[in-house]
């Protein structure tokens, strides 16, 4: 009970305006609290910018000092593993050197209160990340409902955290009132092209972490490669892996990356593409088509066959492991560039085909596996989500899937995804392995999901985006750089309101962002031209 009240009190002092889901509390007790508050404005020279942008941010126009060996951070009501972890890794994260008090005849922060209102409850899709912070002397406040928001104002935290060139450590007096426009903020990683070591997803999370993205999709496997190592059929990654010694992922491994992902308020989002892009998935007998020419095979395989009921045993079987493997509620199934000549050859599909009455439409094919696959995906209590080209070729999906879309006029694409009353995720403006010369993640960032003709409700299914560095001519050496600071466009477009589009401002705060990045140890490439980072000898 009297913890209850001592929020309540906390609450009422710290409300100068909403968080997203409750009224405003403008001094219901009469106290005369409020704030004195001036609008954030951006100088050519920026320090303690945040990014992604705030929903709101104020500045009381005081500046604060702040020394390591005084500050402590302070969980006060429910904790968790989660948070507990978390104010160790921001210790590091926020002092990064261990210097003295400076000099300056300034008042001292000594303390972040921590407040977070619910019990700990795993991430989901539609968990409550909204936060609010108040840089104060000498006892800041974040206060969230839950320990997803105090993750993200951590991180804001630790961003209006900064040193001078002497190294000493100041804030900015600041009232952060924030929440993510989308709930789904993703980001793609492409493990069959090429493999990624496990350390360096562990660095990918970390670097989404640092700008509140909240989903990993993991394109696990492809044509080339089958690295994910089945209990359940052991042959896909022993014939199928590149290396199934070195170039695999272990229980182990996968385990390690969930928790390190949930740690970080991380979704991890599976992807198994099928009825295409399977061949490393050969080792299942029958599984693939195999393809004729002139009424012989040609050796060569083609898409899973849906003609034989026992892939479906084995598809059932399949991806009851990665339900229990994977806990998160979405799974994605791909299907996407699905090639029908190898079906159009093989006189069993041709078969088939006039037993069911299909004639020569393929599409009628795809949408029979495919109404199979999601129905067996469903029956594990799993939802999931395609590529749009299944939906293109006019397979009658079920009304709970979710539309990818990536392919291009992206805004006739998610119209008409919409109007089929689909949810949808936008990827096609944010296919960041394709490079070119300068500030390309301007248009990156003038990218927006809901910029596209439709009624309010259509625009309501876009759930948000997800960026893509497909793994063609991407490894372990160049993903970390090659995606940052680029995806910090992405991830502030899902995140901040639609109405913030400067890009002076935000050429300013990603350029500090990018030097933090540095600093945190990912080797971000330089995203603003001939701008100097203080940390750039490391590497």
């Amino acid at each position: 009970m009297m913890l209850r009240v001592f929020l309540v009190l906390f609450l009422v002092a710290l409300a100068s305006s909403s968080f997203h889901r409750v009224p405003k509390l403008s001094d219901p007790l009469g106290l005369g609290l409020g704030w004195e508050l001036h609008e954030l404005q951006v100088e050519d020279y920026v320090k303690g910018s945040v990014w992604p942008k705030p929903q709101l941010e104020s500045q009381t126009g005081a500046v604060f000092k702040l020394t390591p060996q005084n500050f402590k951070f302070v969980i006060t009501g429910p904790s968790c593993d989660v948070l507990e972890e978390a104010i160790q890794r921001y210790k590091r994260l926020t002092f990064p050197d261990n210097v003295g008090e400076s000099k300056k005849n300034l008042s001292e922060i000594t303390q972040l209160s921590i407040i977070v209102i619910d019990k700990y409850e795993k991430l989901t899709l539609e968990s409550d990340e909204s936060y609010k912070l108040d840089v104060l002397t000498p006892t800041s406040i974040l206060v969230a409902y839950t320990v997803w928001g105090a993750l993200r104002g951590l991180e804001s935290f630790s961003q209006i955290v900064h040193q001078d060139p002497d190294g000493f450590y100041f804030a900015n007096g600041t009232h952060i009132d924030d929440y993510p426009r989308f709930h789904h903020r993703g980001f793609m990683i492409d493990t069959s092209r090429h493999y990624l070591n496990v350390s360096v997803i562990l660095q990918f999370l970390d670097a989404m972490s640092y700008s509140k993205f909240n989903v990993l999709h993991w394109h696990v496997v492809d044509d080339q490669s089958f690295p994910f190592v089945s209990k359940t059929f052991p042959q896909l990654s022993d014939e199928g892996a590149i290396n199934n010694k070195t170039h695999i992922y272990t229980q182990d491994d996968v385990e390690k990356i969930l928790e390190y992902a949930r740690l970080r308020g991380i979704r991890v989002i599976p992807e198994f593409d099928t009825p295409g892009h399977t061949f490393s998935w050969r080792s299942i007998t029958n599984l693939l088509t195999p393809c004729y020419s002139h009424g012989k095979p040609t050796g060569s395989l083609g898409p899973i066959n849906p003609t034989i009921e026992s892939n479906y045993e084995f598809l059932t079987d399949f991806f009851k492991e990665i339900a229990e493997r994977f806990p998160d509620k979405y799974v994605h199934l791909g299907g996407d560039e699905v090639p029908f000549n190898c079906w159009q050859s093989n006189p069993g599909i041709t078969e088939f085909m006039m037993g069911m009455g299909y004639g020569t439409n393929y599409s009628l094919l795809e949408q029979y596996y495919e109404q199979k696959l999601l129905k067996i995906v469903g029956s594990l209590d799993k939802e999931y989500i395609i590529w749009q080209e299944v939906v293109d070729n006019g397979v009658e999906v079920l009304p709970d899937t979710v539309v990818n879309v990536w392919k291009s006029p992206w805004k006739n694409e998610i119209a008409k995804v919409t109007g089929l009353g689909l949810k949808a995720i936008l990827s096609s403006c944010w296919y960041l392995n394709y490079i070119s010369y300068g500030n390309d993640w301007h248009k990156y960032y003038q990218c927006d999901p809901q910029d596209f003709v439709g009624t309010d409700k259509q625009k309501e299914l876009v759930m948000g985006g997800t960026g893509c560095m497909w793994g063609e001519f991407v490894d372990a050496t160049n993903v970390l750089p090659r995606t940052w600071p680029r995806a910090l466009a992405v991830g502030e477009r899902l995140w901040s309101n639609k109405y913030v589009t400067d890009l002076n401002d935000a050429d300013k705060r990603l350029w500090e962002h990018r030097c933090r990045y540095i600093r945190r140890g990912i080797p971000a490439e330089p995203g603003v031209q001939s701008q100097y980072c203080r940390h750039e000898w490391y590497y």
